[in-house]
């Protein structure tokens, strides 16, 4: 790093002139034999420790390099031969012999006998004005070998004058910039320019995906017009963008420096170049300068089998919420990436009930081919019987860290085939959504696939007759989020009643505050003020908020202000408690609505002091310096006291970007008639009906149906045992980054992180006539597990880095209301407990032969658990209603 400070230093303070005797390349002199001392070294470590505590090796040499031939039409057209010799590799810092892998080998044990006789094999350079026209070398060398001439080749290609310029070397064809000072010559490479080809693949999320800065420097120091010491340098960092104390970094630096210069053969006296090298060697053959793709193969490495047999017993469903559960998946996911689809269907076919859905988890997460084959090939959506396995494998495809184009025409053609399953179809359709979102996100909106899917929603949307199939297509475009299909949002949400009117709101709800026109928030006040017709409070209160977070108006905000006192009792306190949590959270809209405060006919007791149980709230989980994440917990009732929706939500947020993380609402309706209470204005014909809404990670869930219809109420009431029922039970791949790296110094480095979670959430309502109480509740257990590897690999050496990070924890959401009285008493209650975190950081080094030097640090701490806090009002309700408890409890007889 301290190189690069210099080099930076010297970009600043420098100034473009010749370098003395020759105007455009170096030139070398002929009969002469340079010989130079060659080393290459590559450190891997944490992003912040030091490079004397890294791991990694050094490949030091000999470089013989002298003039085959001069153009003579043209002198700065040269043929340079370059030969390596005098291999040796150890350790880049030094070891005791105990931790020192390369200890008692010899080079050509290390390496290998074809390996260093095929480094130490010549290479040819033509230089044309210091750039390397041709790259001379054997066909049939190993890639290995090849890349580190390729990376020594490199070093000989400079400018001498100062400038800007594309240039092809050992990295691709990169933005280059060159900057001359007398004899010095520094060359910056702008490596997110570079054009090679890439492998890998980012996480769909910002936040959950993985930063990277490369930087790469080298400074030529010349004499006599020809090359006396290079020094180079390049840098990559990698963090992950959740938690940037997690990451890696790689260091690889070249140093060639001349120790003599000797009498050299002379001359080949031919006019055209093929002619020389042809008469140097006719097996001699011009190869790309760029780095082919080469990585070692594992030679030891056990069978998706074996694996399997190994982690199967963490991943039976009771032990889902631990985070060996997550780690397991995450190890399983990367065999399948590297298994047939033969391997895997073994595995599905034999393996059992339990176990088998994640084992349906694990090889869709894995999104390669024949992981989709596989899993296709084994699920069949005319039969029933496998209903639950189908659900899975549908949802972690909505999952997909990276999901292909391929994958949504499939699912598009199970949509149009035979589907035993009504429930499935409606998951398959919302799943389709969440897939257009993400292929448009990475701009392949006019991808085949995603216009057929996009048409199919649409038009069957506005064919549809029936309510539940109007609610499907309308659950499908609330993961899609497609700006052509707001028209048809508002018409649904101002003409339809009940739950389609609502879903068509909380549709609308999800869009960027840019994509809410004009003609939307027209369509929002009119639906809040009844303008045109009588609606139900969660879609007026739904309206509002989507005027509050989209930038209102002062006319906006005044208007919803001076509402409250006209709205039905609890209507009015939820549309207060969601005014007071603007101002004191500062929601973007704050500002506006502190002015329209100022107006008394707005801001006056009798508006302000309506009584009720219903609120809404927001605070902060955490806040940090990467991420901070945000809960928001509302509850509106019906004015009988009984619930009509409850909403938790948690946001994960950067500078950049935000992801909805969760989000679980319960909905009830039609309930007054139990109680023998009257229902509110725009609610006399609700079917009853209870139910359960979930958004996991940005993408809307199908909806769990607890009751519906009165007869249905019944009966579950008689049978209730209050056991939750299961929102979303299973294992999701989150982080999801994979690169493939090319070091100027020949090796391949590759960067994975792999963020996995295992997830349990549940959720219930209780509902007692006798003690006229009704309780919520929402759980959300969790494990998560990430792991990090940064490895340089070498054909005779591996090095690198291994960084894990676990957690488990649980959430709890609990609301209890008690309607023997009004106004009710309310408690809501939001808890998380005591959560153990573990971080290890591995660095290794190892030899193909098994020798193995590991160095492994480790902290393990107790996060205590936290009741989070709500409003004041809240607190004190919540006495009343332990009060109250514990009163009857000591009076029972």
């Amino acid at each position: 790093m301290i190189l690069l400070t210099v080099l930076f230093l010297c970009i600043i303070s420098t100034y473009s002139a010749s370098v003395k005797g020759h105007t455009t390349g170096p030139s070398l002199n002929n009969d002469k034999l340079y010989k130079f001392a060659y080393s290459a070294e590559v450190y891997v470590d944490r992003v912040k420790a030091s490079l004397q505590k890294s791991a990694g090796y050094r490949f030091s040499s000999g470089v013989d390099v002298n003039l085959l031939w001069r153009n003579p039409d043209n002198d700065d057209d040269q043929l340079v031969k370059v030969m390596i010799k005098d291999v040796k590799v150890e350790n880049v810092n030094e070891r005791p012999a105990a931790k020192n892998i390369f200890k008692g080998k010899s080079t050509e044990k290390i390496i290998g006998k074809e390996y260093l006789e095929a480094l130490q094999r010549p290479i040819v350079l033509e230089l044309v004005r210091g750039k390397v026209k041709n790259f001379y070398s054997y066909q049939n060398e190993p890639g290995f070998t090849q890349n580190i001439k390729r990376g020594l080749a490199s070093l000989f290609q400079l400018q001498l004058h100062s400038g800007d310029v594309r240039e092809v070397d050992i990295s691709g064809k990169c933005n280059t910039t060159y900057q001359v000072r007398q004899d010095q010559v520094t060359k910056i490479k702008a490596l997110d320019s570079c054009e090679i080809e890439k492998q890998g693949f980012t996480s769909h999320n910002q936040i959950l995906d993985v930063s990277t800065k490369a930087t790469s420097a080298t400074i030529y120091v010349l004499e006599d017009s020809f090359i006396k010491s290079i020094k180079a340098e390049e840098n990559y960092v990698l963090l992950l963008n959740s938690r940037r104390k997690t990451g890696a970094k790689i260091v690889s630096k070249q140093r060639l420096e001349l120790k003599s210069v000797q009498a050299g053969p002379g001359l080949i006296a031919e006019k055209q170049v093929a002619s020389v090298i042809k008469t140097l060697d006719s097996s001699y053959t011009a190869v790309p300068l760029v780095a082919e793709p080469v990585k070692s193969k594992c030679k030891k490495c056990p069978s998706l089998s074996k694996h399997w047999q190994s982690i199967r017993e963490h991943m039976y469903p009771e032990k889902l919420s631990k985070a060996e559960a997550a780690r397991s998946f995450l190890s399983f996911i990367q065999h399948i990436r590297k298994a047939t689809k033969e391997d895997i269907l073994k595995i599905i076919r034999s393996e059992n009930k339990e176990l088998l859905p994640q084992v349906v988890d694990a090889v869709t997460s894995a999104q390669t081919p024949e992981s989709l084959e596989a899993v296709l090939e084994f699920l069949d959506f005319k039969d029933t019987s496998t209903s639950a396995l189908q659900e899975r494998f549908l949802y972690a495809c909505g999952f997909a860290s990276h999901p292909s184009e391929v994958l949504l025409k499939t699912l598009t053609a199970k949509f149009k085939g035979d589907i035993a399953n009504e429930e499935i179809r409606e998951t398959l359709v919302i799943v389709m959504g969440a897939l257009i979102r993400k292929l448009c996100d990475r701009e392949g909106c006019k991808l085949p696939a995603v216009v057929e899917a996009k048409r199919l929603i649409l038009n069957r949307l506005e064919k549809a007759k029936k309510d539940d199939n109007v609610r499907m297509y309308l659950l499908a475009l609330k993961n899609a989020l497609l700006p052509e299909a707001i028209p048809l949002l508002l018409k649904y949400a101002e003409s339809e009643e009940g739950s389609i009117s609502n879903l068509a709101a909380t549709a609308l709800q999800r869009y960027e505050p840019s994509f809410l026109t004009k003609e939307v928030k027209e369509t929002m006040n009119r639906i809040y003020h009844q303008n045109r017709k009588v609606h139900e409070k969660t879609v007026r209160t739904t309206a509002a908020a989507i005027i509050l977070n989209s930038n209102p108006s002062y006319m906006e905000v005044k208007n919803i202000l001076l509402s409250i006192g006209e709205l039905p009792l609890e209507m009015n306190k939820y549309m207060l408690s969601m005014i007071q949590d603007i101002l004191h959270f500062e929601m973007p809209s704050s500002k506006t609505v502190r002015q329209v405060l100022k107006d008394m006919r707005a801001h006056n007791y009798d508006r302000f002091s309506k009584m009720g149980s219903s609120s809404a709230y927001s605070g902060y989980i955490t806040r940090g310096p990467d991420v901070s994440s945000t809960y928001s917990l509302d509850i509106l009732y019906s004015g009988s006291g009984i619930l009509r929706r409850s909403n938790m939500n948690i946001h994960i947020f950067d500078r950049n970007a935000e992801l909805h993380a969760s989000q679980v609402v319960i909905e009830a309706q039609g309930l007054e008639s139990i109680i023998a209470a009257t229902p509110d204005e725009g609610e006399e014909n609700l079917d009853s009906f209870a139910g359960m809404s979930a958004i996991l990670f940005d993408v809307q869930l199908r909806p769990v149906t607890f009751f519906q219809g009165y007869g249905d109420l019944m009966s579950k009431m008689l049978s209730a045992t209050g056991d939750p029922i299961n929102v979303v039970k299973g294992l999701v791949l989150l982080t999801d980054y994979s690169q493939e790296i090319q070091l100027q110094s020949g090796p391949r480095a590759s960067a994975e992180f792999l963020g996995g979670l295992a997830i349990d959430i549940s959720g219930g309502m209780e509902f007692s006539l006798w003690y006229r109480e009704s309780k919520t509740s929402i759980k959300n257990r969790v494990a998560m597990f990430i792991a990090g590897n940064t490895e340089v690999d070498s054909f005779f050496v591996k090095t690198g880095v291994e960084t894990t990070l676990e957690v488990e924890t649980t959430l709890d959401f609990i609301s209890t209301v008690q309607f023997s009285q009004y106004p009710f008493l309310v408690c809501m209650q939001m808890d998380r407990v005591e959560s153990p975190l573990r971080r290890y950081v591995t660095k290794y080094e190892s030899l193909p032969s098994g020798r193995r030097y590991t160095a492994r640090r480790g902290k393990a701490e107790l996060l205590a658990g936290n009741e989070y806090p709500l409003h004041q009002e809240n607190s004190n309700m919540c006495r009343k209603v332990f009060d109250a408890k514990s009163d009857s409890s000591s009076n029972w007889f």
